[in-house]
């Protein structure tokens, strides 16, 4: 069959593709290829098990209609500042206008109206004071806030609006290769995700890829098999950070999400938090090659004891090795070993103190660890000494900014890696060095996060319109 397009992965990028499209031509044939369910069967075990069971063929956390946009926190964020490179390709101010676009489709389809972390702008100035003592950086992100589960009803309603209005969804469906001839991008072929026994070829003249940070690996594999122009970028390790409410309470009323970047010493790397739930819940995902990685969630009713965040370390490769998805993959897989395949944690004070971290110590704490099935250890014993290093000297100077951040009791999970490593050469139309073909969200390296993988996919839609 041939199609006027074919898009490669359901998470934001291809959803909001498909859905400018339609806006703008409803009469383009469009096939959205998904490995994963539809959002209404995407369900984790662990709701009820309460221990992850490691779901096969893939983890329904990272995979299915809005990938893991519908089980993350649920948190757009409203700065160019925030979210990846994408403002270098296509201008800051010109993002900013696309955000604020963005931003009124999810309003369409039900966001919460209140924006975070704009009204107390005397305490902000006084939080940017201490960030600036410490060395720090307080980058100014309104926030809007949608909550996993809010989330997962807004994206219901966008599957299906998809639907009927035409676009063909096949779920279930792998793609595992794309066919190009003589520069040009002539398809995909497929399989069934499930049993994988037999190939089928669909056909367009154009070809979008969002294949999310789970597809990052796969696509570099595509990357190389076709001479599509490509760099190692940056890969991000860290830890999620988990205190109680009570230490972190001022700065989630007045910001909700404090984002903070430093350069500690020795190293001077680039260190930054992420990701931050107040009142939130650390959660497991699992990638492909099994995989287990450290994330978290923050719900709009269900609250817990907690405010959780990450801090990640920024790592760059180029020679003699030049594989940063690779080095995230073999420290997690040590994490993991360490864990017995579980996610690690350990005290704060316990790093200090060059001990491990034993699981009646965590019971007797004042911080109760939300990640039940977390296994007490050592993270030390695996994560590369720079990475830590960077990490405890970060936590130092936040504590400056948080008081009490820094405390004994405060724990610490891995592994948190970002596998958005690889970076698809593009130009300001999205299209990689094979014509037609074109690469969105973070698994081409330009996003990270909801909003701007969301934004990204408008764009490519409004881009394919004006090439009509």
């Amino acid at each position: 069959m041939k199609y006027d397009l074919i898009i490669v992965g359901a998470g934001p990028s291809g959803i909001f593709t498909a859905l400018e499209l339609i806006r703008k031509n409803p009469r383009k044939s469009i096939l959205l290829i998904e490995e994963g369910s539809p959002i209404e069967k995407r369900r984790c075990p662990k709701e009820k098990t309460k221990v992850c069971v490691n779901c096969k063929p893939y983890c329904h956390i990272t995979t299915g209609f809005s990938g893991a946009g519908a089980f993350s926190d649920g948190k757009l964020s409203l700065s160019p500042e925030v979210g990846g490179d994408l403002p270098e390709l296509i201008g800051y101010e010109y993002t900013q206008e696309l955000i604020n676009y963005t931003d009124n489709i999810y309003l369409e389809f039900g966001a919460d109206t209140k924006i975070e972390g704009v009204d107390a702008k005397e305490e902000i100035k006084e939080i940017r004071r201490k960030a600036i003592e410490a060395g720090l950086k307080l980058v100014d992100c309104p926030i809007r806030h949608l909550g996993t589960e809010k989330a997962q009803d807004i994206y219901f309603k966008l599957e299906q609006h998809l639907i009927e209005k035409g676009v063909e969804i096949r779920f279930g469906t792998q793609a595992i290769d794309v066919i190009v001839e003589n520069g040009e991008i002539k398809g995909v072929i497929l399989t069934d995700a499930l049993k994988k026994e037999k190939e089928e070829t669909v056909y367009s003249d154009k070809v979008v890829i969002s294949a999310g940070r789970k597809g990052a690996d796969w696509l570099k594999s595509i990357c190389v098999k076709h001479n599509i122009s490509h760099r190692a970028g940056t890969v991000d390790i860290g830890v999620r950070v988990e205190v109680r409410n009570e230490v972190m309470e001022r700065v989630n009323n007045i910001l909700y999400e404090s984002k903070l970047i430093g350069y500690p010493a020795p190293f001077k790397d680039k260190v930054r938090t992420f990701c931050q739930n107040p009142g939130g819940f650390v959660s497991q995902e699992n990638y492909d090659g099994g995989l287990a990685v450290v994330n978290g969630h923050s719900y709009k009713d269900l609250k817990s004891n907690n405010t959780n965040l990450a801090i990640l370390c920024s790592h760059n490769f180029s020679h003699p090795f030049n594989e940063p998805i690779k080095y995230g993959a073999k420290v997690s897989e040590l994490l993991n070993m360490l864990g017995d395949g579980k996610i690690l944690v350990q005290r704060y004070g316990d790093i200090l103190d060059g001990k491990r971290t034993w699981q009646k110590e965590l019971s007797r704490s004042n911080v109760i660890p939300t990640l039940v099935d977390a296994i007490a250890g050592d993270i030390t014993s695996a994560m590369p000494y720079r990475t830590m290093t960077n990490i405890l000297n970060f936590i130092e100077a936040l504590n400056t900014v948080v008081p009490g951040f820094a405390g004994t009791e405060t724990l610490l999970y891995a592994p948190e890696v970002k596998f958005y490593s690889n970076k698809v050469v593009l130009n300001a139309d999205f299209e990689t060095s094979v014509n037609n073909l074109y690469c969105l969200g973070d698994s081409s390296g330009w996003t990270r996060g909801l909003m701007m993988a969301s934004l990204m996919g408008v764009r490519m839609g409004q881009i394919l319109v004006n090439k009509e």
